[in-house]
């Protein structure tokens, strides 16, 4: 399942779902659901008494549920049971709850708007220019970082001609590029911001986000002209492209005389007012 995490709002309360690119359809936390249409202080515990029910009665739904690893609370990835839109409104039906409806409306308008996007890409690039100045990010920091989006996945593009493959290899390469314009595993950057869970890109200043984006763009042309093929050959293409930003990074601090590299994180430049779990959310293409 190629597949893209995302957090959902319903009045207000967050769920966990999974948009999986195969099937185009979602994937919502039944835990999260549950919580939301009981108010229960325990929905985990809920969840475990009615789909032990439901499956003494039978239920076919409970039997084809999926179960995916998501983001906890504590940031770690665990298994959980997750429906998708048609097994969810079947499961909605054995909970007492006077959202029940109001939730399958919505549901039905997630599903719908998802597939808006991907027959109208323009769709998705207006809701994540009005997600980040809803979270306070200023507009020339916008441009930016949807250019940055472009940028990325035009290298991640050149990647999978090249043999590499998602997940691990990718996460690689990055810190490989990370590392060598910045000084700094992706790990050891997010150490520095005080970062957990959130995403490093969105709490990049202007400064660094260009040198982010001038680091993969130089990757994605150099890969174009040299075509490496497998891991080890991507890996000095990636490392060449970073090389180019750390030139102008070094070039940059020599005439400011200090650090272009900040600790400083979201919180600290935009709206405080900012639900700042969600900037993680967001899409990335």
């Amino acid at each position: 399942m190629s597949k893209k995490e995302a957090i959902k709002l319903f009045q207000d309360k967050k769920i966990r779902a999974v948009w999986d690119e195969e099937q185009e359809e979602w994937y919502f936390s039944i835990v999260d659901v549950v919580g939301v249409l009981t108010d229960s202080l325990n929905p985990q515990a809920y969840w475990r008494k009615l789909k032990q029910r439901l499956k003494q009665e039978g239920n076919e739904t409970v039997t084809n549920c999926h179960g995916l690893k998501l983001r906890a609370a504590d940031g770690k990835m665990r298994m959980t049971d997750v429906a998708n839109t048609e097994q969810m409104f079947r499961l909605i039906q054995s909970i007492p709850s006077p959202k029940a409806e109001p939730f399958k409306v919505w549901m039905a308008s997630v599903a719908k708007e998802r597939l808006d996007q991907i027959a109208d890409p323009e769709l998705s690039i207006n809701q994540a220019v009005a997600d980040y100045r809803r979270l306070g990010y200023s507009d020339n920091w916008i441009n930016q970082r949807l250019k940055s989006i472009e940028v990325r996945k035009e290298l991640t593009d050149e990647w999978k001609r090249g043999g590499i493959e998602e997940g691990q290899q990718f996460a690689s390469l990055t810190d490989i590029i990370t590392r060598e314009w910045s000084g700094r595993t992706t790990k050891q950057y997010k150490q520095m911001k005080g970062l957990k869970k959130e995403s490093l890109r969105d709490n990049m200043t202007n400064v660094e986000l260009a040198l982010n984006t001038l680091a993969e763009a130089s990757a994605t042309e150099i890969s174009k002209q040299k075509n490496p093929k497998g891991f080890k050959e991507n890996a000095k293409v990636a490392k060449s492209g970073g090389s180019v930003a750390k030139a102008a990074r070094r070039q940059l601090e020599s005439q400011l005389g200090r650090s272009v590299i900040s600790p400083n994180k979201a919180t600290d430049y935009i709206s405080p007012a900012t639900d700042i779990d969600d900037i993680e959310q967001l899409p990335e293409s």
